[in-house]
């Protein structure tokens, strides 16, 4: 197969590994990770990429969307002419983990929990998403406005103390892959959490969502493909988490 990978640039050593050994001709561009500090933005920059692509003439079998949910910014986006191809994950964290299982165990009590990856490291200085003034917090954004709009205000507020509880959490993680591992950023990665006052967790990651991505190994359970003329919905749940928006 012949495909396109529009990824995060988060992953891009993850993500070369895997295209080095894949069976698949496989052309990449990346994005910024700062992007994710604005997720209409981040949204409308994936779709105008997706766009470009199939304006440029090349004939793909399928567009590979190496990205999570991602404070919705993945929710909306419309696949033309070329099926899409995207992980089922809320966000980095479950595609560096391996899994949602693993994202559930991890995280389940606490998903706020900061982390880190090498490609964290090496892109940005911040663990996950930052507020505008960069401090390390998870960002809102367009996911408490999406419930807002499906639930209405107070059965949003409700909701989304359920899905983001305060537990006194003061973890900071970072997810150790063995593919980057020799570049030694778990010990920077440990300078960084005690300077935000956290105390540092190493979680073995997984590099198989991202091989089984670019492979085109694409299990329904682990990945969703939005046919041409279709758009993705957001589920919200910790199965599912994206599907093909009803018509």
């Amino acid at each position: 197969m012949l495909l396109k990978l529009i990824s995060c640039n988060v992953f891009q050593r993850e993500a070369s590994w895997c295209i080095a050994r894949s069976p698949q001709v496989v052309d990449v561009e990346y994005t910024e990770l700062g992007e994710h500090v604005r997720s209409a933005g981040l949204r409308q920059l994936i779709q105008s990429r997706i766009d470009a692509t199939e304006a440029g003439g090349k004939a793909y079998d399928a567009i590979l969307l190496l990205f999570g949910l991602c404070g919705n910014a993945t929710v909306g986006l419309q696949a033309r002419k070329t099926p899409l191809v995207i992980p089922r994950a809320h966000d980095c964290c479950t595609i560096l983990l391996g899994s949602r299982a693993k994202f559930a165990e991890h995280f389940g009590d606490a998903p706020s929990t900061p982390f880190s990856s090498a490609g964290y490291i090496e892109r940005g200085n911040y663990f996950l998403r930052t507020s505008d003034d960069g401090a390390p917090e998870v960002q809102v954004g367009d996911a408490y406005k999406a419930l807002i709009e499906k639930y209405g205000e107070e059965d949003a507020k409700y909701i989304w103390a359920e899905m983001h509880p305060d537990h006194g959490n003061d973890r900071a993680v970072f997810i150790e892959l063995p593919q980057t591992a020799h570049l030694g950023y778990a010990a920077r990665f440990r300078e960084k959490a005690a300077a935000a006052g956290k105390q540092p967790v190493e979680l073995p990651g997984n590099i198989r969502l991202i091989e089984g991505l670019i492979h085109g190994h694409w299990d329904p359970k682990e990945y969703l493909t939005i046919p041409p003329g279709k758009a993705t919905e957001g589920v919200y749940d910790w199965e599912e988490v994206i599907r093909v928006k009803k018509a």
